[in-house]
């Protein structure tokens, strides 16, 4: 369903969520590399839900860049809403992926990776779209403590992040993610995902002048080296 058409941006609705709702997208561009960029995965993670909807306004009047970008700010929209981790069945969406190490087991109800793997609306729509779009890169706003985490071949964005950051930039989070958006594109498929930490607990003003800018620098890095490949 189309809300708005308008250059250069493209409003649409991303299927429903577990509770029914539509999930917000915009799309930029409309020649070079691919890249999709979400934010509230987590839906308790405010930060990246600020800055992907920071993206949008930027972008509404005049899009930089030689991408197609698309965006869902609202991922988890339930979990945005209820500001909850988990979406409304309560499951953790970035454990839900058929990875290859998805595990049914719960560990803590935060982390509940769901009956099956892809069992949610929100799960499927994402690999529809990810099967249908192929992007050259994908970056998945999240919060906790400061790390740009990188799989597959993305380490020059995020470069470009840290100069403007000061963050470590690392190929594991830290802990166990089976079901993980990032494993699923970025190790299993050629979908090189960058899962950008932001602070938490972060001003808005912080991560409009600190954050939304480091994006931008991220993405000139994507236009000047993937589309010698496209």
């Amino acid at each position: 369903m189309t809300l708005a058409y308008c250059r250069p941006m493209r409003a649409f609705f991303l299927e429903e969520t577990a509770n029914g709702l539509p999930i917000p997208a915009y799309e930029f561009g409309r020649q070079g590399p691919k890249v999709l960029i979400l934010g509230g995965v987590h839906g308790d993670e405010c930060e990246g839900v600020e800055a992907a909807y920071a993206l949008t306004r930027r972008w509404e009047s005049s899009f930089p860049h030689v991408l197609q970008v698309t965006v869902f700010p609202a991922f988890n929209l339930d979990g945005v809403i209820r500001r909850q981790r988990t979406n409304g069945n309560g499951v953790d969406l970035n454990r839900n992926m058929a990875t290859n190490d998805w595990s049914p087991k719960i560990t803590n109800p935060r982390y509940n990776p769901g009956p099956n793997p892809n069992s949610e609306p929100e799960t499927r729509a994402l690999l529809r779209f990810l099967e249908a779009w192929s992007p050259a890169l994908v970056i998945s706003l999240h919060s906790w403590q400061p790390m740009l985490n990188i799989n597959g071949a993305c380490r020059p964005e995020a470069q470009a992040i840290a100069q403007w950051t000061g963050y470590k930039i690392e190929e594991s989070i830290g802990y166990p993610t089976p079901g993980c958006l990032g494993t699923y594109c970025g190790l299993e498929r050629e979908m090189p995902t960058l899962t950008y930490e932001i602070e938490r607990g972060l001003a808005t003003r912080t991560i409009l002048d600190i954050h939304v800018p480091a994006i931008e620098e991220a993405l000139k890095v994507t236009e000047q080296t993937r589309r010698k490949s496209i």
